[in-house]
């Protein structure tokens, strides 16, 4: 079967969990069938020469990513439309002449469109079958509900509105959709109610892949991955560093935390004992190396790669309800949830002086990670998928 899989994210270098979730399906995917990657990208001038990418792709071309502008003529226009105003003002003529010289030079049985921004592109797909992966409504409809000044909430609940319709309209060009969890799925039939063919994917990783690191753990030492141009992971870090460091601190002095991604210059609360890595080509030797691994989300949408992660390398985890929203994880079993500062300090200072729990949450967290969020036992419920669709 010949595929056409088209992406927002180029998915080298795989450095968020988007572009990881992208190469992973690509590799499940050549493994069975021929697949021409179309991708966005935000590089300037992207390289597809990318001998471990050409391995697994038939084609590869690429498109620039323009980001949204609020500004815009085409965003101003927006606020009289139906449809969402990124929507409009990300919309690319030069994908739509991709797709539509793709489509007449080659042969397709399958189109799989990666991501809402998708959507934007299913009627140039010439009727052929189509999956749209990882629809993810999560984060548009918290950005409505946790908004905390009127003016936000009614440009959030403007913006959700728009979506939930958008969706409705554009969804009639897909037969099945994949979500990352089942609070994604319930949101999207609520959205769609006659939509049907939904799949849990979940963010997985591969195992093997996060095999022990040689070195010793930092005593008291904690991690934080994730770039802050994903604004949850800015407004979580912040509030860690405002509300609960101190409160670590006062009891266990020399607790240090490193902090990974690209910052973007971003302001952070003052606190001592703070490194801020930038980007690392390879973090794992890092979540490996450090004592308790925090996820301290409040919004935002999916499955926490980085949870996945920690646990895949043997570090234990601290997180929100949040944080761990999506993921059939337990608290006291698989990781600890605590939701106010001072839950979210006691917590890390167990983790620092009770090596019985620790020890207990690194290993039922490994054994979660292989048994449900492992991509060598997840790949073959999408190839089925893959595979349903294709035949509808």
């Amino acid at each position: 079967m010949h595929i056409l899989f088209l992406s927002r994210w180029f998915p080298f270098p795989a450095n968020n969990g988007s572009k990881l979730r992208i190469l992973n399906l690509l590799r499940g995917l050549s493994e069975h069938h021929r697949v021409s990657l179309l991708s966005f990208t935000d590089e300037a001038v992207a390289s597809v020469a990318q001998p471990a990418l050409q391995s697994i792709c038939d084609r590869i071309h690429v498109v620039p990513w323009k980001s949204f502008r609020p500004q815009s003529w085409r965003a101003r226009t927006g606020f009289a439309s139906v449809t969402p105003r990124s929507m409009l003002d990300t919309f690319s003529p030069e994908m739509v002449r991709q797709i539509n010289h793709i489509l007449t030079d080659n042969s397709y049985d399958l189109v799989i469109g990666s991501q809402l921004n998708a959507l934007s592109y299913a009627p140039y797909f010439r009727n052929l079958p189509a999956l749209l992966e990882e629809s993810e409504l999560g984060v548009y409809r918290g950005q409505y509900h946790d908004s905390v000044s009127l003016r936000e909430r009614i440009r959030a609940g403007l913006t959700w509105f728009k979506l939930q319709h958008y969706m409705a309209r554009q969804m009639r060009y897909f037969q099945a959709s994949t979500v990352v969890s089942e609070q994604e799925r319930h949101l999207l039939l609520t959205v769609v109610p006659d939509f049907h063919d939904i799949e849990v994917i979940p963010n997985c990783v591969t195992v093997a892949e996060y095999e022990p690191q040689n070195g010793k753990r930092r005593p008291n030492s904690l991690i934080f991955t994730g770039p802050f141009h994903y604004v949850a992971n800015y407004e979580g870090i912040s509030w860690f560093l405002r509300d609960v460091y101190g409160l670590i601190q006062a009891q266990q002095p020399d607790a240090n935390l490193t902090i990974t991604g690209d910052h973007r210059d971003l302001p952070l609360p003052i606190a001592k004992n703070i490194t801020l890595t930038g980007y690392v080509d390879d973090v794992k030797p890092l979540i490996a190396s450090s004592s308790c691994s925090i996820v301290p989300l409040h919004s935002g949408g999916g499955t926490r790669l980085k949870i996945l992660e920690a646990m895949a390398l043997h570090t234990p985890v601290v997180t929100t309800t949040k944080g761990a929203e999506g993921l059939d994880a337990v608290h006291e079993k698989h990781l600890l949830i605590a939701d106010t500062p001072d839950a979210f300090a006691q917590a890390v200072l167990r983790l620092f002086h009770e090596p019985e729990l620790r020890q207990k949450l690194v290993v039922n967290g490994y054994e979660l990670v292989c048994s449900q969020y492992d991509w060598t036992a997840v790949m073959p419920r999408f190839l089925d998928l893959v595979e349903r669709v294709a035949r509808s």
